[in-house]
């Protein structure tokens, strides 16, 4: 998973000023827990859930994704924690906490809208509304599963809003 979001990374570079950013997933990162001289950006994308105990698969619409980022100007190199939050199967009993797969152009949307916001945070760039502009692949609907949702449980998933 996570040479798919470096590719997708180093995809942009050339808007990132050149600079190398190194994708990491970190688990511990929560919403407005940004260290200092980091930044945040939380989005939402579709993805799929399979339960490794029954192997049931699901699709939620909106899963939430958390990322700190930080430039190290002295160094040129800039880092990004990424936290993809989880869900857990609704038939299984003893039901785990199972890992987002994203599709590939989501993740592409996704990053693209993150360079945006670290072209404006890290490069103080203005972009205007040009970071609106990509649009998520999203071939379901139906209700979004709070119960199962570990952004729900920590009150800061958005579709409980």
């Amino acid at each position: 998973m996570a040479e798919t979001w470096n590719s997708a990374v180093r995809q942009k570079s050339t808007e990132l000023h050149g600079h190398t950013w190194h994708v990491t997933f970190d688990d511990s990162i929560t919403p407005d827990g940004t260290a200092p001289g980091w930044y945040q950006y939380i989005s939402g994308s579709f993805a799929g859930f399979t339960c490794s105990l029954c192997k049931r698969y699901w699709a939620s619409k909106r899963v939430q994704v958390i990322f700190h980022f930080y430039l190290n100007s002295a160094s040129n190199q800039g880092t990004i924690k990424v936290r993809c939050f989880k869900q857990e199967c609704k038939r299984c009993d003893e039901a785990q906490m199972e890992e987002p797969n994203f599709p590939v152009e989501n993740v592409d949307v996704l990053v693209e809208r993150l360079v945006g916001k670290i072209r404006m945070r890290c490069y103080k760039e203005d972009l205007g509304d040009t970071n609106r502009a990509s649009k998520l692949f999203d071939k379901i609907e139906g209700p979004h599963e709070s119960l199962h949702c570990e952004a729900c449980h920590l009150g800061i998933c958005s579709q409980a809003k």
